[in-house]
């Protein structure tokens, strides 16, 4: 006599479902997300209004800094060395109408920043670094003369009076072909 056939045990795969949805669950809630980071920047508030047609400003008044494709820095159309941006940063900003190739105060100083399109990011930075930097100085220098305290150790309301003393005004332009000059 012919035995009779097993029956093949099946899986039971009624909680697969179930399963596979706390693992969803639990990977959602243990995984982590990166933020990038990248260069901190304030825009100005959007506004409807066109802006004004006499937006021309006094041309002592903007510092002009280009980079081109050879990583090249020329400020004011002079070759210069990175290592001496924030100085002249510095000199521009602070110069209160005493030198006439210089600005006439720190709220009228512009720092304008234009690169070639084959600049790189590594030379970009430490350009944006330096101007940073020199407007750092002056600020901490201002915070030690008015209260006696490094400026990151300023309350709030002081470091505003500190940025409305020296407003960083930089305008990047949109990156160019200038090519090495």
């Amino acid at each position: 006599m012919p035995r009779a056939k097993r029956a093949i045990p099946e899986i039971n795969a009624s909680s697969m479902a179930d399963i596979a949805f706390l693992l969803l669950v639990f990977f959602l809630v243990t995984t982590t997300m990166d933020i990038d980071r990248g260069i901190l920047v304030t825009l100005p508030p959007y506004t409807n209004e066109p802006p004004p047609d006499d937006v021309q400003a006094n041309a002592r008044n903007v510092l002009e800094i280009l980079v081109n494709s050879k990583d090249q820095l020329l400020v004011e159309n002079e070759l210069t060395q990175i290592s001496e941006l924030k100085e002249i940063t510095m000199k521009h900003v602070d110069n209160r109408g005493r030198l006439p190739e210089f600005s006439d105060s720190p709220n009228d100083a512009i720092v304008s920043l234009k690169n070639d399109k084959s600049t790189t990011y590594k030379r970009y930075i430490e350009v944006y670094n330096e101007i940073r930097a020199g407007y750092n100085e002056l600020r901490n220098q201002y915070a030690m003369q008015t209260y006696g305290v490094d400026f990151k150790k300023l309350t709030d309301e002081n470091m505003k009076a500190v940025r409305a003393e020296y407003p960083l005004k930089l305008s990047e332009a949109d990156q160019t072909d200038f090519g090495a000059k």
